[in-house]
C-alpha cells in the first residue's frame, strides 16, 4: 500500500481551468471532477486548503490594458475569485466534505474573514479550507496568494492545478516539438521565463525552500497521483 508523501498540501486552482467546454463561468462537470479528487485526498487523511483564480469570469490584467484603473480591474478579479470559491464549496459539500471559504475581503454573508488560527483549526478537524480574494491587495496575483498562504499554514507543497500535464519549454498546443520538463529549479523556472506562477510567487517559494508541482486537474486521480509520490506532472525544487 503507498502512503502519502505530504499531510498538509495546497491546491493552487486557475480560474481557466474551471471553463472546460464552456466560452467563459464554471463547467459543473469539471468542478464534480476536482471535488471528487479533493474527497480522495480527504479519505487519505490529509489535509487541503484550496488558492483559487478568477480568470474564468475576469482577468484585471486584460481589463487594465484595455483602459480601466488597475486597482478597480483587480478588485473585481478578486470578487470572481469569490464566485469561483463558493461553487467549490457547494461542490465538495454536495459530496459530505465539510467546507469553509475564507475570504481576504470581508463578505460576512457567504464567506469567513481570513483568520490564520481560524484556518489552522479548520484543517486540523479535516474541513476543506477555500482561501477566496487573493491577497486582498491589487497588484498582486492570485499565485502569491497561494505562496502565502501555503507558508502561512504550514504547507508542505503547492499543487498548480492547470490544464496541461506539466511544465514545457513553449506551449505544447502549439509546437509539436515542445519538451515537457520533469523536473526545475526555481531559478531555472526565473531564468527560463517559463511563468508557471509569477515571479513573486516563485520568489516566496524559493526564499522558503517551498516545493511547486504542475499538473494536470482535468484527468481523474491525478491529485492522489502526485500525493502518492507517483511522478506525475512537474515538480519544481530550490534545487
Amino acid at each position: 500500500m503507498q502512503v502519502p508523501k505530504y499531510t498538509r498540501i495546497l491546491l493552487k486552482i486557475s480560474g481557466e481551468a474551471l471553463i472546460g467546454d464552456c466560452i467563459y463561468g464554471i463547467d459543473t462537470k469539471i468542478m464534480d471532477n476536482i471535488a471528487d479528487q479533493i474527497k480522495e485526498v480527504i479519505e487519505m487523511g490529509l489535509e487541503i486548503a484550496v488558492v483559487i483564480g478568477g480568470g474564468n469570469f475576469w482577468r484585471g490584467v486584460s481589463a487594465s490594458a484595455n483602459g480601466m484603473d488597475r486597482t478597480t480591474a483587480d478588485y473585481i478579479g478578486m470578487l470572481a475569485t469569490v464566485m469561483n470559491a463558493v461553487g467549490l464549496q457547494d461542490s465538495l459539500e454536495k459530496k459530505g466534505i465539510s467546507t469553509r471559504v475564507q475570504s481576504s475581503i470581508t463578505m460576512q454573508q457567504i464567506a469567513e474573514p481570513f483568520i490564520r488560527r481560524r484556518a489552522l483549526r479548520h484543517l486540523e478537524k479535516k474541513r476543506v479550507v477555500i482561501f477566496a480574494g487573493g491577497t486582498g491587495n491589487p497588484y498582486f496575483s492570485t499565485d502569491t496568494a497561494a505562496a502565502l498562504r501555503a507558508l502561512e499554514i504550514n504547507a508542505e507543497i503547492i499543487f498548480k492545478a492547470t490544464k496541461v500535464d506539466g511544465v514545457y519549454n513553449k506551449d505544447p498546443k502549439k509546437f509539436i516539438d515542445a519538451k515537457k520538463y520533469d523536473s526545475l529549479t526555481f531559478m531555472e523556472v526565473l531564468n527560463k521565463d517559463l511563468r508557471i506562477l509569477d515571479s513573486t510567487a516563485i520568489s516566496l517559494c524559493l526564499e522558503n525552500n517551498l516545493p511547486i508541482v504542475v499538473f494536470d486537474i482535468t484527468k481523474p486521480g491525478n491529485i492522489k497521483g502526485v500525493i502518492l509520490g507517483n511522478k506525475i506532472g512537474t515538480l519544481v525544487t530550490k534545487g
